[in-house]
This record gives structure tokens, sequence and C-alpha cells, in this order.
């Protein structure tokens, strides 16, 4: 099978996206009273991107593109743990900053594997049938739709493995849903640009959901 160069160029920046909001997870920021981890300026882009494959080059490519995102976080993991476990230079001072940001990594992303894989799969599953019963017609709907679903799922899952124990209960309900209402928000707002490069690759690509468009 053909791979495009589009889908493989859009397939390394959710790949990269992906793998950055984990490591940046670690950090807990405050907006006024709101915790929620720094990912969520950027891990809301996977979900975009993972609607763009679904709905243009459909759901077994979309489904390709999360296993590919799984597998690289995978990679990450082993190799911060390796790392983590050779003997550290006598001179090396930065130990006590590595543990406290890396060492924390095994359990963001061990946290990350499960609820990407719940909720993207969820997200292109929830896309494409709602795509099916609308005829291909508004694609906003199926955007914020699957959205809607896909991250509640996600922080939920995420949110309550990595930091149960360290936020009280009270606070992490906040965060959950704190993070579900930006990044269902921050899809909303995406909108026009999720529009724009839809209708350019459907346009170059001359398919739609993974099926030849009519000449």
């Amino acid at each position: 099978m053909t791979v495009s160069t589009r889908f493989a160029s859009l397939v390394a920046l959710f790949v990269a996206a992906l793998i950055a909001s984990n490591l940046i997870a670690v950090k807990l920021v405050a907006f006024g009273s709101l915790v929620v981890p720094a990912a969520v300026i950027l891990f809301p882009v996977t979900y975009i991107l993972g609607d763009v494959f679904t709905e243009v080059y459909g759901l077994a490519a979309a489904r390709r593109a999360i296993w590919l995102g799984f597998f690289a976080n995978l990679l990450v993991v082993a190799a911060i743990w390796i790392a983590g476990t050779l003997p550290a230079a006598v001179f090396w001072e930065g130990g006590d900053a590595w543990n406290a940001i890396l060492g924390q990594a095994p359990r963001i992303l061990a946290a990350s594997f499960i609820a990407y894989l719940i909720g993207e799969f969820t997200n292109a599953y929830v896309l494409a049938r709602i795509k099916v019963a609308t005829r291909g017609r508004h694609l906003w709907m199926r955007t914020i739709g699957s959205t809607i679903i896909g991250q509640g799922l996600d922080s939920a899952v995420f949110l309550t493995i990595a930091f149960a124990g360290i936020l009280p209960p009270a606070a992490l309900a906040t965060a959950i849903v704190t993070q579900w209402l930006l990044k269902t928000a921050y899809e909303a707002l995406a909108t026009p640009v999720t529009y724009a490069v839809v209708g350019y690759l459907k346009r170059a690509e001359e398919i739609d959901g993974g099926v030849a468009r009519p000449a």
C-alpha cells in the first residue's frame, strides 16, 4: 500500500505532539484556581489530527497512526527507564533534577498509554459512525461530538492513573472536568482550521474517508 507524503508528514507531527505532551504533562499548571497538566496546551492537537486521519484517510488509517503513536511512546518509556538505570558520572549534578522530572515520566506515560488507546480509538470510531449517520455532512458535529466522548474518557483515565494519591480527590475531580472542558473548547475553536486542512487534503489526495473521490 502506498503511503502519501502528506499522510506520513501528518503522522510524524501526530507522534511528535503526543510524545511532547506526555513529557510536559509532568508539570501541573494553575490558571487561577484551576490546576491541569501542562500537556493541555498541546495534546488536543493529537485529537485534531486524529479527526483528520479518520475523515480523510479512513478509520483503518487512523488506527495505524494511533498504533504508531503508541509504539513511539513505548520506545520513549523504555529509553527513559534504561537511562535512569545507568550509573551516573561522579561529577554529574543533575541527578535530583532528573528524578524530579523524568523520574515521574514512567507513571505519566503508563497512564497515557491506557488513556491514549481508549480515548483515541473511541474518538476515531465515534467520528466514523457519525459520518455514516450524517452521510458525510456537518463535519463540525463529527469533530466536536467525537472529541466530547474521546477526550472525556482520556481525561478521566489519564488523570486518575497519573495523579491519584498526589492530588486530593476533590482537586482530581476538578482537574478531570477542567481538562475535559478545555480540550473540547480547544477542538471547537480549531474547527475552522480542521475544515481547511480536511478540505485541502481531500482535494489534494482525491479521497474521502480512504475512498477515491469520483472524477
